[in-house]
């Protein structure tokens, strides 16, 4: 009975069904690579063009690619209502959900692609982050429609696909300053933010390991990986979530300004962007706005094989403390905690995560220069594609359970604890990228 209790648990937690999805995606995708049918995936992969004023080139685009754009909605649709089923969502109502959320999907990819909105550094993730919060605050959305609105399916998701994307020789050759900057970065940030939101405000331990995690690591994901390692409130998480989007929108203005204003180099300048930026989405779009690839390419290294890969290590060490001390005033019972305990809070869509990117390594390393090219051509830029849809329908899902009443209405402690750790993160951030590790930066090309 036990076993069977364990299994039926299992099978009833979105990290692993996000584990299934995206490995399984990535499984198949190399199965049809070494059989010589790696097109179907290529074909789903829909990479909407840009464009200015020629809106027929979009229109003749989606025509051209009506079956991609069919084979990308029916699997995940398919994927995705078929887990919600066993999750115990309504299938009926997650798939109309899902279906309206597809077609948002599209729209905003579209207008994300436009010259104009790009020159307003308007990229897709975050005008579908914009378009969503302006549907949900001007009508309101049916019950029915809440049912595929799983922002935290669609990011775990997209993380573990992300893992696929980023091979472990690039984690590899990150080198020994850019993770020393990155630990000293994420170290520091979550610190303060903790303890300001703590000590000085008095806020609930965990809520202030959800805020920590969002303004030090990698903002939205880490606010749900943590707030669901230390169990923290619904509500806590939300509002470091909307802490990371109202911080992350405003420095993909700032920040290149500043960069720009101050004549940075692009290496240095993206490293900077990459330590002080909450949200990777928001953080590529800032580093594109330098206008050179050595910035993207930094940032990277910074924000996504950096901060980023410290969810794993945060979970971990907050699931600890949540069992052993937040959770349990009981110093003797504390001690005795079992770590199934804490293992079973860990989110393992973090271990998706290296799993796919071990995995794509080793298939590149077993084969020749041209067919690994090939390869990461045919398979790991599909899936880059894919990862891309992924976060869209995430920051859609943000958008639209988003409302500005509620935004206002969390009080000003966590504002401020957050802010304390904006104001220490910036200048830190500068002056390790652009003073103490400049050599470094300068000579990534």
């Amino acid at each position: 009975m036990a076993t069977r209790t364990h299994i039926d648990t299992w099978f009833k937690k979105e990290d692993y069904w996000a584990v299934i999805i995206a490995l399984g995606l990535i499984l198949i995708s190399t199965a049809a690579f070494y059989n010589g049918s790696a097109k179907l995936l290529s074909t789903m992969a829909i990479n909407i063009p840009g464009w200015s004023t020629d809106f027929g080139k979009i229109v003749g685009y989606l025509s051209n690619n009506l079956a991609g754009i069919a084979y990308l909605f029916g699997f995940f649709a398919v994927a995705f209502t078929g887990a919600g089923r066993i999750l115990g969502y309504r299938s009926t109502n997650y798939l109309a959900s899902f279906s309206v959320l597809f077609i948002l999907s599209v729209i905003v990819t579209i207008l994300g692609s436009n010259k104009f909105i790009k020159d307003w550094q308007l990229e897709t993730p975050l005008l579908a982050l914009l378009t969503g919060m302006i549907i949900s605050n001007m009508v309101k959305l049916p019950q029915w429609f809440q049912s595929g609105l799983r922002t935290e399916f669609y990011v775990k998701t997209g993380i573990v696909l992300m893992g696929a994307t980023l091979p472990f020789t690039v984690i590899m050759q990150a080198g020994p300053l850019a993770v020393m900057q990155a630990t000293i970065v994420a170290v520091t940030t979550f610190t303060v933010i903790y303890f300001a939101a703590t000590r000085l405000f008095g806020l609930d331990p965990r809520f202030g390991a959800t805020l920590a995690a969002g303004g030090s690591i990698c903002g939205v994901s880490a606010s749900i990986a943590i707030g669901g390692a230390c169990r923290a409130e619904k509500e806590h998480v939300s509002i470091s979530i909307s802490m990371v989007i109202i911080w992350a929108v405003a420095m993909i203005f700032l920040l290149p300004v500043a960069a720009k204003s101050l004549g940075l180099a692009p290496g240095p300048a993206g490293a900077w962007i990459g330590t002080s930026e909450f949200a990777d989405a928001a953080g590529f779009a800032a580093a594109e706005a330098m206008a050179d690839e050595r910035a993207v390419k930094t940032f990277t290294l910074m924000k996504v094989v950096g901060r980023d890969m410290f969810v794993g290590i945060w979970a971990l060490l907050v699931a600890f403390l949540s069992v052993t001390r937040w959770e349990n005033k009981n110093v003797a019972e504390a001690s005795r905690v079992s770590t199934s305990e804490i293992w079973r809070r860990f989110p393992k869509f973090i271990i998706g995560f290296f799993a796919a990117s071990i995995f794509t390594t080793l298939v590149i390393a077993c084969l020749d220069p041209k067919l690994g090219a090939t390869f990461t051509k045919e398979v790991i830029g599909p899936i880059k594609s894919l990862r891309g849809w992924t976060f869209t329908w995430t920051f859609l899902c943000i958008g639209l359970t988003t409302r500005i009443k509620e935004l206002t209405s969390f009080g000003w402690k966590p504002l401020a604890a957050f802010a304390i750790g904006v104001v220490i993160n910036v200048p830190l951030g500068y002056i390790l990228s652009n003073i103490l590790f400049v050599d470094y930066w300068l000579g990534v090309k």
